[in-house]
């Protein structure tokens, strides 16, 4: 079956087309995506603006568009943490299936965290053993680990790295006491429920998924996308610590120029590579291993595990 599936996430919205049936993994047919950037789009009561609100209206009707001339029998909308949080949560979605008829589920922030780990999971398989998965999105970090489909644990934090880059970058780079007080929230916020994961003992296998780590990665010397998503790739966490300095130090225009940035997320790449940092450090990772699949991948698998389930 051709399915779509459309995420709108904090910073973008995805319509990724895949053509999927039990027992296999979904191919994607074709993605139409546009920079919503949700996570910056809220007033100060933390509401989404009408901006926001029309430009998401008009994502998803487009995405409604193009569903249909891709043949898609089904489709599956979620948002994420920015809706999720916003003030007119209810209003934001209300006003979208008025407009396109889209009704789009809210996941909460462990659900995230768990559908990232089933995706997990099933890219590198039974033989990577417990697994600890990382996911840095727009609005939040998730954070999963265990030794089955389903994680023993799972949580999501509001740093996100649009999140972060709206509180604490919108002035422009930062100062010395600027980064150590960032720094700090950052690592308490991830700290204060690094237990979970820890009492039971070293990751056999430590991932992180998302754009932001991918492009952290990319920076830090992993092979570019279009080597294809075989190819392995990891981010060290020694080269990251080298290249910081560097990073914090770039303009929003320099860090435009850097390997697997694209304009549109620039200004989130340092915090995004804080919030990365503070990962491996609060874990003692060494590095991560960075996986293509992540919440797309799992929200499509879990539909086809239940189809397959009401199949039999």
């Amino acid at each position: 079956m051709r399915v779509g599936v459309l995420d709108i996430g904090s910073n973008t919205g995805h319509l990724l087309v895949v053509d999927a049936h039990g027992g296999a993994a979904p191919l994607p047919a074709s993605s139409y995506k546009q920079p919503l950037r949700l996570a910056e789009h809220l007033d100060e009561r933390g509401a989404v603006t009408q901006f926001g609100i029309d430009a998401l209206t008009d994502f998803v009707s487009e995405s409604v568009r193009v569903a249909e001339e891709r043949g898609c029998e089904d489709m599956l909308g979620f948002a994420t943490s920015a809706v999720r949080d916003a003030v007119n949560s209810e209003a934001v979605l209300a006003h979208v299936e008025d407009r396109t008829g889209v009704e789009l589920a809210v996941l909460s922030g462990s659900d995230e965290a768990r559908l990232t780990f089933l995706a997990v999971r099933r890219w590198f398989g039974w033989s990577a053993g417990r697994l600890a998965v990382f996911d840095i999105g727009g609005g939040s970090l998730e954070i999963a680990g265990g030794a089955d489909e389903a994680p023993d644990v799972a949580w999501s934090m509001p740093i996100g790295a649009a999140r972060l880059a709206r509180s604490f970058f919108a002035s422009g780079t930062p100062t010395a006491d600027d980064v150590r007080r960032i720094r700090h929230e950052i690592r308490v916020e991830i700290a204060r429920d690094a237990g979970k994961l820890l009492r039971s003992g070293a990751p056999d296998r430590a991932v992180a998924t998302s754009k932001t780590f991918r492009s952290i990665a990319r920076i830090c010397g992993a092979a570019p996308s279009g080597a294809g998503p075989l190819v392995p790739r990891s981010l060290d966490g020694v080269v990251l610590r080298q290249q910081l300095p560097a990073l914090l130090a770039m303009s929003v225009e320099e860090l435009a120029t850097l390997p697997g940035v694209s304009e549109s997320r620039a200004h989130q790449i340092v915090p995004g590579a804080l919030v990365a940092e503070a990962c491996l450090d609060i874990f003692d990772l060494p590095s991560l291993e960075i996986c293509p699949w992540a919440l797309r991948e799992g929200v499509i698998l879990e539909r086809l595990d239940q189809l397959s389930v009401l199949g039999a």
